[in-house]
């Protein structure tokens, strides 16, 4: 059998910029960049040391692909014991649940047994015997999750369970970068996550800036529109971030908690916009694998937030938060209302 893996970026930041050079560090299993566009850039380096020093701790925190992070402690545990774990590790799994609640269980942080069953975006990603995906399925429950806020602790209820963050730790990743750069005083940024896009402030001149929705059927680097946003965050959730393929069929990362399958919903991508990228991370990937009804209500749901929702048949369909956001420029789409 023969696998292809595939990665691509999601967005850009695109038309002229500010002066300024970005740093990048390869973190959070992708290349992360910061650009503070500030020109004496001696004087900043501390600053973007210090962020990604914190972007770092992060992943020493969250991430369910290397050894001895809290988030591994934690799923080794599973079924055993609660662990101790820091603040932010259960402020981040507890909104991951509230968003798994708003969903359904479509967006479940509870996902690890299906994301290693797959591996999809390792090295070695495989499509499952047809028996193992209910297996790793059953283990799949946001509910058995336990939070304890009092003695500290994040506990698994069954042996097997695993924790998976990565449908929302760069999210928040984003909002601490942001924090850090408003401490310091810097009037703007752009935070560029592997993709979870942070437009911090605004551009020089007091323009918006303009961040490119990636074509999902077309090489890195080509748009269907942009967005136009102000101290806003853009991430994309879509079939073309992160897939394999195997005897002539594309499998990509986003997977059903229903089927057990990647998500067949008729959508390319979902494109989110809103305050916090923490929010923008989750509904992004909450409401691909709701498909447009479900998940359109749930983007409005959200104060703040908007979504572009692309369609397999080209077409795409706008919340009203993104509506006077939003730029068509690729050929071959339209925009289309219900």
């Amino acid at each position: 059998m023969l696998h292809k893996v595939f990665f691509a970026c999601l967005l850009a930041v695109c038309g002229c910029l500010p002066a300024g050079a970005a740093e990048a560090e390869a973190v959070l299993g992708t290349i992360c960049e910061i650009n503070l566009y500030e020109r004496d850039r001696a004087q900043y380096q501390d600053l973007y040391r210090r962020i990604f020093r914190r972007i770092r701790e992060i992943e020493g925190i969250m991430s369910a692909n290397l050894a001895d992070t809290e988030l591994d402690k934690v799923n080794k545990a599973a079924g055993i014991a609660p662990v101790r774990v820091s603040a932010e590790l259960l402020d981040t799994v507890e909104q991951a649940l509230r968003y798994a609640g708003l969903s359904g269980g479509a967006f479940d942080p509870t996902i690890g047994p299906l994301v290693k069953l797959w591996g999809i975006g390792s090295e070695h990603p495989q499509t499952p015997a047809p028996q193992a995906v209910p297996q790793a399925l059953s283990l799949v429950n946001w509910r058995d999750a336990v939070i304890d806020r009092r003695a500290g602790t994040l506990f698994l209820r069954r042996p097997g369970m695993a924790l998976d963050l990565g449908a929302i730790a760069k999210g928040y990743a984003a909002d601490e970068a942001v924090r850090l750069i408003r401490q310091a005083g810097i009037p703007r940024a752009i935070i560029d996550l592997g993709g979870n896009i942070f437009a911090y402030g605004e551009k020089e001149g007091r323009q918006p800036w303009r961040i490119g929705v990636q074509d999902p059927l077309t090489p890195r680097g080509s748009y269907i529109g942009v967005l136009e946003v102000r101290d806003k965050t853009v991430v994309t959730s879509g079939v073309y971030e992160r897939f394999f393929e195997a005897d002539g069929r594309r499998y990509h990362h986003l997977l059903s908690t229903k089927t057990g399958y990647p998500a067949e919903t008729g959508l390319l991508a979902v494109t989110v916009i809103a305050d916090r990228s923490i929010d923008a991370d989750a509904l992004s990937t909450a409401a691909f694998v709701l498909g447009y009804r479900d998940g359109r209500a749930l983007v409005e749901s959200v104060p703040g937030a908007g979504a572009v929702f692309v369609f397999e048949d080209r077409t795409i369909r706008l919340t009203a938060g993104a509506i006077p956001l939003f730029r068509l420029s690729g050929r071959g789409y339209r925009v289309v209302s219900d």
